[in-house]
């Protein structure tokens, strides 16, 4: 009994986005969105109006860590891809801003300057989370008894 060569492969298992290294990309998402809600709350409640809009994209980060945490750590892979795009987007967003235009940024937000208030991690962040995405995505497992075609096989 053969394989039918027109089968679609089963998708092969897949590691989890929170095991391994990932269990340290977890916790380091998770201090980011434990500090970024913390001055992010801070800022709103105390101070909103010497920098509402500086204040607010904190704010914003804060929500993306917290949802790149919660998605990575459950293996929600659609929503880790869109909130690490969105983190990615906007640290290079607000970074490229805040350096061209820092009068718009009176006060500093997680992403000012890419992160330069959080020693960079918050620039290096996003790469790290699409890297380890990338290399923990289902891939599609080979056909039952088929081998790559050797040099002179017809």
């Amino acid at each position: 009994m053969t394989a039918s060569p027109a089968s679609p492969a089963a998708p092969e298992p897949h590691g989890s986005t929170a095991s391994g290294p990932g269990r340290v990309l977890v916790a380091v998402y998770g201090v980011f969105a434990l500090a970024a809600t913390a001055r992010a709350g801070y800022q709103l409640v105390a101070k909103f109006d010497e920098a509402p809009l500086a204040y607010l994209l904190s704010a914003l980060a804060a929500l993306v860590y917290v949802v790149a945490t919660i998605a990575l750590a459950t293996d929600r892979r659609r929503l880790a891809w869109a909130a690490v795009g969105v983190e990615l987007l906007g640290v290079l967003a607000v970074g490229t801003l805040s350096v061209l235009d820092a009068g718009d940024f009176p006060d500093q937000t997680v992403w000012s300057v890419y992160g330069q208030g959080y020693g960079y991690v918050p620039l290096v962040l996003p790469f790290l989370g699409v890297a380890w995405l990338w290399r923990t995505r289902p891939r599609p497992a080979a056909v039952a008894g088929s081998r790559p075609a050797a040099p002179g096989d017809q």
